[in-house]
């Protein structure tokens, strides 16, 4: 074996987005193309310091080609220790998680968590630090920096590693450990919920479908759901993780798990419905006959936190991306704590968890967590909402309603419009900034606006600002218009338009969704001009 020093050039255009680099499969396989990128990580963390890492995957296309160039690649670069999940599989969560538990120096995850997978798809790659969170703007601005200057990258030519057998092995100076890709994750949730309790509850007859979309979650959900806690075997489907998630789009939401969706309004529904995404970190929960928003649920369980043993202390605080509805507000509010308002990424909630500000995190896009790592969690939440029906003894849709009741409904909504013309998008934007000024103080269609602005966020631990992270037009009564440009899409512009109306009185808790917010979309459309200025007739998804 021998480190080579191989000839490059920059590729453009390979800035870290919200959750790192997503391109489609095809770029990540030309020459050189990955190369780069992973050089450029090793450069940003310096010579010698990244000892220990973690390396894992979601699975799909290009994931095991990209596994052994990384490895080849990290043994080049002096580090020391790899534990990679078997066959190259590891959740997102599961990063987080085996970083922290190991005190490794950092992670690459390699996933387009619910962008759609196989040849045709998408492919992503970030890095996490120590804390086990994604990285933070500061260093994924250092890794394109790198990216645009490379002349040459630093490989080993040794022979593939099997990764599909428990062990260890070398490359160079490294250790590389496969590792059981649950193990370590699973005794973190134990310590977390009432097992005992979840156990119970199956055996008395309790019935679920949790949905794995044919992606990483189907392992984590059937050794944790079937094995450890006694669900009845075929609760979990679609649990074979495929490299093309089964040419299905593995975001799990009403549109994307429509057959999910479907059981739960069966004659013969299950009790509990869930689904999770591509790399395991978003979850979508659903009772029979009602969906739960992402930013109802993350407001129930801080409600009910203290079901779950793991927060029978309480919780310190609360934070939600700026497009999630303000329900959580209102808990925090009546549990006299904090609830912060971020930009969209998990990479901001990482300080706050840090510094014990905040206990629970969530954002919009079916993504809920909490302290115990630092990205999203999607079996996770799962398993809090089997925790607090197993304590609640009510169903979801009880609870759901028992929680409108106390706190109010936030009804909510978000209208994708995917793969627009870039400068069409951006365009909508500018104009729509130059005209903030103008509209704090009117009234439009009968709501009066109190605050129009390009959301900015003040880090309150590490001092630094995020600028132009989403316009907002927030209304007297609390309803709220929100646009943005989505960094996770791979094709074109994603703009997304977040509508929300807060509704206290609870005879009015069974309006239909769209119905109740189609005033305030029409108000959306008349200042920003949407379909008109993108061309679109109507969004691409609506949830």
């Amino acid at each position: 074996m021998t480190i080579q020093t191989v000839a490059t050039t920059p590729f453009a255009g390979q800035r870290p987005g919200t959750s790192g680099l997503r391109k489609k499969v095809t770029e990540f396989q030309q020459p050189g193309y990955l190369e780069n990128f992973v050089e450029s990580i090793f450069l940003t963390l310096g010579a010698g310091k990244c000892r220990h890492l973690v390396v894992g995957g979601d699975g799909r296309y290009f994931n095991r080609e990209a596994i052994q160039t990384i490895l080849r690649m990290a043994a080049a670069h002096g580090v020391e220790r790899v534990l990679v999940g078997r066959g190259g599989i590891m959740s997102t969560p599961a990063v987080s998680c085996v970083i922290r538990k190991h005190a490794c120096y950092g992670g690459i995850v390699l996933s387009a968590s619910h962008n759609p997978g196989g040849i045709d798809g998408d492919f992503g790659i970030k890095y996490n630090t120590e804390n086990g969170g994604p990285a933070p703007e500061k260093i994924t601005d250092a890794i394109y920096e790198h990216t645009k200057t490379l002349s040459e990258y630093h490989i080993s030519d040794a022979a593939p590693v099997d990764l599909d057998q428990l062990g260890t092995t070398r490359i160079e100076n490294m250790t590389i450990e496969v590792i059981d890709p649950v193990l370590d994750y699973a005794e973190l949730m134990k310590r977390l919920f009432d097992f005992d309790a979840i156990r119970a509850l199956f055996a008395s007859g309790f019935r679920m479908r949790f949905d794995a979309m044919h992606a990483v979650s189907g392992p984590y959900a059937k050794a944790v759901l079937e094995g450890i806690l006694g669900a009845p075997a075929g609760t979990v489907v679609n649990g074979e993780p495929q490299e093309d998630f089964g040419g299905g789009h593995p975001d799990p939401n009403p549109v994307n798990a429509a057959e999910l969706i479907a059981a739960m309004a069966g004659p013969d529904a299950p009790d509990f419905g869930a689904a999770s995404d591509g790399d395991g970190d978003r979850n979508m929960i659903v009772g029979r006959g009602i969906a739960v928003t992402p930013s109802d649920s993350l407001a129930i369980i801080a409600a009910n936190a203290t079901v779950a043993p793991g927060y029978k202390g309480g919780i310190t605080g609360i934070a939600r991306s700026m497009p999630t509805s303000t329900a959580a507000d209102r808990v925090a509010q009546a549990l006299g704590i904090s609830c912060f308002e971020t930009p969209t990424g998990w990479k901001y909630f990482g300080n706050l968890m840090d510094a014990n500000l905040a206990t629970l995190c969530g954002e919009e896009s079916y993504g809920t967590g909490s302290f115990h790592i630092r990205e999203k969690d999607g079996l996770w939440a799962v398993l809090f909402w089997l925790n607090l029906l197993a304590v609640r003894k009510l169903s979801v849709e009880q609870i759901v309603r028992e929680h409108w009741a106390r706190f109010g409904r936030n009804y909510y909504s978000r209208h994708d419009y995917e793969a627009v013309d870039a400068t069409a998008a951006n365009a909508m934007m500018d104009a729509l900034r130059e005209r903030l000024p103008e509209l704090a103080g009117q009234t439009l269609d009968g709501h009066h606006v109190s605050q129009a602005d390009d959301f900015a966020y003040n880090d309150p631990v590490d001092g630094s600002t995020s600028t132009r992270q989403g316009i907002r037009i927030v209304m007297s009564d609390g309803s709220r218009i929100v646009l943005r440009l989505s960094g996770t899409g791979t094709e074109g512009a994603t703009v997304r338009l977040y509508l929300e109306r807060y509704e206290a009185d609870s005879t009015r808790h069974d309006l239909d969704t769209q119905e109740a917010l189609s005033g305030l979309a029409q108000v959306a459309e008349n200042v920003s001009g949407l379909r008109r200025r993108t061309g679109r007739s109507e969004p691409t998804v609506v949830t």
